[in-house]
């Protein structure tokens, strides 16, 4: 037992080893060709991946990243790893954060959050029935493919505003509050087609619950650590020992991160509400200097392992329907984004900074497409149109976010 338990942790310090090598190497790759760092990790990601050369054997050592069994291909350690990071993240995010400009941008961000939700959940699951992969628009292949497609990887969106400088412009601040509504309604279209699966029918009074509780729980935590933002500056101020205020103010955004979740909302919600909360004090912007070292070693692993739990072999099964679905995400996220930000006030290059914002699916649209292949709602062919759709706006929405928002012009039809 004791020996198994090294041999563990001694394979998992390799791996973070070659993760954290690929990383820095590829992202600079990335960065010298003009792209986002986080393309170069994603990539690299998906080449030494379970699904690549991560499940070649080497003597003495077998394979680096051996495939796991599961939902998610990757080992438990690592996956653990990556979801911290995540929440490190949205933490520095949130820390980033103009708390004014943010409840200025709650109105859009809803409407925002509303259509870049229900207009490709709609579109997803009525393509899977016209496609003839579901036989009616509440069978649950066509709920969950629905599913896949409302979500988003807002951690992405973050990583690269934050390398643009852009996380304080008001573009940046409605895609980041818009994420808590389409979090909440994700969880409603997950909980649809869940329910779907498991009994063949849902409760609408059970789906208005869900979401009623998620946004409650939501509000009521962001005004929680908003009022109490200067009681816990003085709790972390109180310690005089060197290096207090880095693990003590990473606790809060634990702590957070684990209600959040506890309460059905995703853990980067909640640690972006703590960013949030903090964000107006002294303690928080020297947070967000002191975790800038620890996000550069964190934070890296969450994109390469977006990366490795792409297996790009079940893509083949289904290319033409997976083109047209990816096609289909992309403009649904864009139109249901971007048309209701020009109707909140943003002009034509504020609307494409938002709807592309919104774009990338990331590891949040493989969970769901993972869930329902373990519930055998779908097939492994539309397991592999989900892995299409991630791929694909994953790595676009980097590469169109930054030269949209290094546009000196504004967003806005009446800048302030």
């Amino acid at each position: 037992m004791e020996h198994e338990l090294t041999s563990r942790v001694t394979l998992f310090v390799l791996q973070l080893a070659v993760v954290l090598i690929a990383a820095k190497l590829a992202g600079e790759v990335a960065a010298r060709a003009g792209q986002p760092a986080v393309v170069g990790e994603m990539l690299a990601g998906v080449a030494i991946g379970p699904h690549a050369v991560g499940a070649l054997a080497w003597p003495g050592l077998g394979p680096l990243f051996p495939p796991v069994e599961g939902p998610l291909p990757v080992s438990f350690e690592l996956y653990a790893l990556s979801q911290v990071a995540a929440v490190i993240l949205l933490f520095v995010a949130g820390l980033e954060t103009d708390l004014g400009l943010f409840l200025r941008s709650l109105g859009p961000a809803t409407l925002v959050g509303l259509g870049g939700v229900v207009l490709p959940f709609v579109a997803g699951a009525g393509a899977a029935v016209v496609a003839g992969a579901a036989p009616s628009f509440m069978h649950p292949t066509a709920l969950f493919l629905g599913a896949v497609l409302t979500a988003t990887s807002v951690g992405i969106t973050a990583r690269v505003l934050a390398e643009v400088d852009a996380m304080n412009r008001p573009e940046a601040v409605v895609v980041l509050a818009a994420a808590v509504v389409d979090d909440v309604l994700a969880i409603m279209a997950l909980a649809l087609a869940v329910g779907a699966a498991k009994t063949g029918s849902v409760s609408a009074s059970h789906m208005a619950v869900v979401g009623i509780k998620a946004f409650a729980v939501w509000a009521a935590l962001t005004a929680l650590l908003v009022v109490g933002a200067r009681r816990i500056e003085s709790a972390l101020n109180a310690f005089r020992g060197a290096g207090a205020r880095v693990p003590l103010g990473l606790a809060v955004c634990f702590l957070a991160a684990f209600v959040a979740e506890a309460f059905g909302l995703a853990m980067i919600i909640g640690a972006y509400s703590a960013g949030l909360g903090l964000s107006a004090r002294q303690l928080g912007r020297r947070l967000h200097h002191d975790l800038e070292a620890v996000g550069h070693f964190v934070v890296p692993v969450f994109f390469v392992v977006i990366g490795m739990l792409v297996d790009l072999r079940s893509v083949a099964t289904s290319l033409g329907f997976g083109i047209a679905m990816t096609a289909l995400a992309i403009i649904t996220k864009l139109v249901g984004g971007g048309a209701p930000a020009m109707a909140a006030g943003f002009n034509l290059l504020g609307a494409s900074r938002i709807g592309v914002g919104m774009l990338p699916r990331g590891e949040v649209a493989l969970i769901i497409a993972s869930v329902g292949l373990a519930a055998g709602a779908i097939e492994p062919a539309i397991f592999g149109v989900a892995v299409l759709v991630t791929l694909v706006t994953t790595l676009l929405a980097p590469i169109a976010l930054v030269p949209l928002f290094r546009r000196p012009a504004s967003g806005q039809k009446r800048p302030d």
